[in-house]
């Protein structure tokens, strides 16, 4: 009947077991949102065992669902067996002669980049679930009269099989690395060892060219724009470097730059050692920023990577006079306007991709400007993600236009509230000059 999955008709096994292992998942999450509730409970592994069954279950679904045939299936969960022997074995062969102790500091930096780590594996395995369930270019809707496929296959598998093998692999090594990473940092024993031996850091790293290869194999059907994606890697990379030697030479500059007279007669003052109350404050207020960061980077590699793969206006379903199957259908109505589409979306998820690996690295050094160059480069992230959006949400000039002025009229709104509040801060009673001698010591603020 109209309606009804077509992979329950077409293979009502497979579908029956991709049924069963999505809803044990999305049961096993719901009952872990609840044990987190109840504090009695997280003291027990009743929470862990939860989200294993939850993990697995996802594992069962992808294999069931994102493939036809059952040798596919066993090598895409082979995937996340294999990750997880590497992880050991890694661990075992780097911790052999280690025989220290861990300190507090060590224990807290481990901590820290277990919650990075653990916000990429989240958004790894969000993304990389759907795109192997909904492939770009969409299923067969009908069987060939040939017989060369049928209903519910995708359709980027018949016309192009190795660019579809490419973007399928590629979307499961990061999916199973994500769940491995997941499964693995839930237990302190397992992934304090793991990080501390890098071994989870070539796990991320090995996701994120993953992530980026199934995009450039999927978002596409042409070879050659496969390796514009590639070389916008490149072009950010080298962005990001000329950034980064502009804020650095700019702090250079600034305290090379000779100091007035009285900031001189200060200097024995500001010699002294700082309080530990504001060095805490600063690292706080730095690892807040990073978050912040890493928080939009995902945000903006997550949005972008489904687009990517289903871009607006759909794929088309046959071959005709011009067209291919599986080739989105606004690159052959709207050329142009596909492209600024593509190129703008492409750019911002590389930039974002690049964002989160170099904010995992966690400079050691702590700059300030550091922290500006991502900032910088994220701004430029959402102003791609911005063209994007206006490009590929309408099909008229005028409506992008449009959406052109409302950010700029949000900009300009914005911008009247930071001055009327900077003219508030400084404000003409703070700026009359009083007599000192009648002014009595102020009390400390707190």
């Amino acid at each position: 009947m109209a309606g009804d999955p077509i992979l329950l008709t077409t293979n009502p096994g497979r579908y029956k077991a991709f049924f069963y292992c999505n809803s044990v998942a999305f049961v096993a999450s719901l009952v872990a949102i609840i044990l987190v509730q109840n504090k009695l409970l997280l003291k027990t592994h009743v929470l862990e065992a939860a989200m294993v069954l939850d993990l697995f279950g996802l594992i069962g679904a992808y294999a069931a669902g994102s493939c036809r045939d059952v040798s596919t299936s066993i090598y895409a969960m082979a995937l996340a067996g294999g990750v997880l022997v590497y992880v050991v074995i890694h661990v075992v062969f780097f911790t052999l002669d280690h025989t220290d102790t861990i300190t507090p500091q060590e224990i807290e930096m481990v901590e820290k980049r277990r919650k990075r780590l653990l916000l990429f594996a989240v958004l790894a395995a969000t993304v990389t679930y759907q795109a192997g369930l909904t492939p770009p270019g969409g299923f067969r809707l009908h069987d060939d009269e040939s017989g060369g496929f049928q209903a519910g296959d995708p359709v980027l598998l018949n016309n192009f099989p190795r660019r579809y093998t490419a973007y399928f692999y590629c979307n499961s090594v990061s999916f199973m690395l994500s769940i491995a990473l997941i499964i693995l940092l839930v237990n302190p024993h397992l992934y304090r060892p793991a990080i501390r031996s890098y071994a989870l850091a070539i796990c991320t790293a090995v996701g994120m060219f993953g992530l980026m290869g199934a995009y450039a194999a999927g978002s596409t059907q042409h070879l050659k724009t496969s390796i514009y994606i590639f070389a916008l890697v490149v072009v950010v990379l080298f962005v990001i470097a000329a950034l980064f030697l502009l804020f650095l030479n700019k702090n250079r500059n600034t305290s090379s730059q000779p100091k007035p007279e009285n900031a001189r007669s200060g200097t024995q003052r500001s010699s002294q050692p700082r309080p530990e109350n504001d060095d805490d404050e600063e690292r706080k207020t730095k690892q807040a920023k990073r978050k912040y960061l890493m928080l939009l980077g995902i945000l903006v590699a997550s949005v972008t990577y489904q687009a990517g793969l289903d871009p607006p206006g759909g794929a088309w379903q046959h071959s005709g006079s011009g067209y291919d199957a599986g080739n989105p259908i606004m690159h052959d109505n709207q050329r142009h306007r596909y492209l600024a589409f593509f190129y703008s979306n492409s750019t911002s998820f590389v930039a974002s991709i690049v964002v989160i690996i170099i904010l995992l690295l966690e400079w050691k050094d702590g700059k300030r400007w550091s922290l500006k160059v991502m900032n910088t480069t994220i701004v430029l992230d959402l102003l791609a993600l911005l063209v994007a959006y206006a490009a590929g949400s309408s099909r008229g000039w005028k409506t992008s236009v449009y959406v052109v002025a409302l950010v700029i009229a949000v900009l300009a709104y914005v911008a009247v509230h930071i001055v009327l509040a900077i003219s508030c801060c400084h404000s003409p009673r703070e700026e009359n000059s009083v007599d000192p001698a009648r002014v009595a010591p102020a009390a400390p603020i707190v």
